[in-house]
């Protein structure tokens, strides 16, 4: 079974790629959901924390999302204190996910695979790219976020174009191309690797 990385920046729709692959039968992990739902549970996460932000990071037992990103996104150590608690968490609760998929191939989705070290293991990783004006008003649409609180948080991960250049595929969602005929090929890529 191959191991597939599917990334982007914040906005580039590695989501809507993502479900795509999975109404094509293929299992989907998406590591910032599985990456809530830890900070949510797993009470030694929590406890960290909390240590590190104040007991304002939680309310009524739910991560206070508004207050840690008000923090991490404006300050890069922030920010790498919280990956230091949750990435190992995350990255060793979707290795035991994989092991339990009987499919050709799983999706392993992630923004930060490259920054968090998360990429080895992995036999290849699709880049969703798109233009940064589009990333900038999905988010905002998205999340109601203002301008500037994106371009925080896009200034938090590596550059676009540096990321797609470590990417072994690139899937362009720029809204020009069609991108269900882009993923389509690289399904048949991959059965025909898996089957190798």
């Amino acid at each position: 079974m191959l191991r597939i990385g599917l990334t982007g920046g914040i906005g580039s729709g590695k989501s809507t790629v993502a479900a795509i692959f999975g109404l094509l039968g293929i299992p989907v992990l998406q590591a910032d959901k599985l990456a809530r739902t830890i900070m949510q549970e797993n009470e030694d996460v929590k406890q960290q924390i909390v240590a590190a932000f104040g007991k304002e990071s939680y309310e009524n037992g739910l991560p206070n999302s508004a207050y840690i990103a008000g923090i991490v996104f404006k300050d890069p150590y922030q920010l790498a204190v919280l990956n230091a608690i949750v990435h190992p968490v995350t990255i060793r609760e979707s290795e035991q996910w994989s092991l339990h998929q009987k499919a050709p191939y799983v999706i392993k989705e992630a923004a930060l695979f490259f920054e968090s070290g998360s990429a080895q293991g992995l036999d290849g990783i699709i880049g969703v790219s798109a233009p940064a004006h589009l990333r900038i008003k999905r988010v905002m649409n998205r999340d109601q976020l203002t301008r500037d609180q994106v371009i925080e948080r896009m200034n938090q991960q590596i550059d676009q174009d540096l990321k797609m250049k470590l990417c072994d595929w690139v899937i362009v969602n720029d809204e020009q191309q069609l991108i269900v005929p882009q993923i389509l090929q690289l399904h048949a890529e991959m059965l025909r690797k898996s089957a190798e």
